[in-house]
């Protein structure tokens, strides 16, 4: 119980009780609760700035532990890329090297996200350079992953059509050659029989006498039979056939056709015969390999019919003889 104030009062030589007034009294109260409720606020500050509170510690717990979760995820992400770096190099390098296919290009194996930035969302998160690689890491491995297995259906088809596609191949001589004695000027730089400099011979020659049968080398679709038997330049009557899978023969100097444009044939139909047509100085076949519409040299091609001390030998002869026919 609160003491009670006195004040002496001369007039009365006594002292007299003090009442406080009602403002008084109010501003009494008023400076109390504000005292306590600034000191309730430092306390309040305080404690939230240096002391957690349950909630708080919970949702740390929780954010540390998905950070970790984040952490594992992109070595694991980083392991995936590694495993699919390695299908790749499979894929590239070996399935598609067997079916005479083309590599995919790394401009599309490793194409980029155009347009605006889709981790924009992602910029105000704790922690948000770790989320965004992540999630960027993520994409990519999933692009890259995606077109993987579009490739591997391709290898897949490729390898269904492996018996087709070795029919196709232009694996044999095009003319009976046993002997190999009819092998002539090969693939490289020859004296030009007409022209009497050195030029790039873009095939390989067979010298056989005019009307021996010629004989498609592989299946595929007649797509050129063409030229003149009065024509004294190029190839005079030739005949041109696409076998798929990037592969075209050319056959030059005909004397006869026994095809016509747009006839399927098989390896080793007879397709016309040796002639002396075109630039030509005396009777043989002019025998050309085409891939991926560049010239090769058609002796890698002639493996089916040969051994290899037969193929060796064919090499020989026909790389020492310094003048070709056409």
């Amino acid at each position: 119980m609160a003491k009670k104030k006195y004040k002496f009062n001369p007039d009365t030589l006594s002292y007299e009780s003090v009442g406080l007034s009602w403002k008084a009294k109010a501003a009494k109260i008023l400076t109390y609760f504000s005292s306590s409720l600034a000191l309730a606020i430092v306390i309040t500050l305080i404690f939230v700035n240096f002391y957690d509170t349950p909630r708080s510690k919970r949702l740390m717990r929780e954010n540390k532990r998905l950070l970790t979760q984040y952490e594992l995820l992109s070595k694991d992400l980083d392991k995936v890329a590694s495993v699919l770096s390695e299908l790749q190099q499979r894929d590239d390098n070996i399935y598609r090297v067997i079916f005479e296919a083309e590599p995919i290009p790394s401009t599309v194996r490793n194409a980029g996200f155009g347009g605006a930035n889709k981790y924009s969302e992602l910029e105000d998160m704790d922690n948000a350079e770790l989320v965004i690689a992540t999630a960027h890491k993520l994409d990519v491995i999933s692009k890259q992953a995606y077109i993987q297995s579009k490739s591997y259906d391709e290898v897949l088809e490729l390898a269904l059509n492996k018996e087709k596609m070795l029919a196709s191949l232009p694996a044999i001589m095009p003319i009976t050659n046993t002997d190999l004695k009819r092998t002539s000027s090969g693939w490289g730089y020859r004296v030009h029989p007409i022209y009497k400099v050195r030029k790039m011979h873009w095939g390989q020659d067979f010298t056989a006498p005019v009307g021996t049968p010629i004989y498609a080398t592989g299946d595929g679709k007649v797509t050129d039979v063409s030229g003149s038997k009065r024509s004294k330049v190029g190839l005079g009557l030739n005949i041109k056939i696409d076998h798929g899978y990037g592969y075209e023969t050319v056959y030059g100097h005909l004397n006869e056709f026994n095809v016509k444009r747009g006839q399927q044939v098989k390896r080793g139909d007879i397709i016309g015969y040796v002639g002396n047509t075109g630039g030509s100085t005396a009777p043989h076949l002019h025998y050309e390999v085409h891939k991926d519409g560049r010239k090769v040299n058609p002796a890698y091609y002639m493996f089916k019919d040969l051994t290899p001390q037969e193929y060796d030998k064919m090499i020989a002869i026909s790389s020492n003889i310094g003048q070709s026919l056409d």
